[in-house]
């Protein structure tokens, strides 16, 4: 199953790690991927 999840705090994330992990499509959305990706 194909599953977008919009928020990259850590509810966003969990929630797209576990979902990645039963073998979904995940993708993740996020209002500033400059300071989404400066976070990591």
């Amino acid at each position: 199953m194909r599953i977008a999840v919009l928020g990259t705090g850590a509810g966003g994330r969990c929630h797209a790690a576990r979902l990645a992990e039963l073998g979904h499509q995940v993708t993740i959305g996020t209002r500033d991927p400059s300071v989404t990706l400066a976070r990591t």
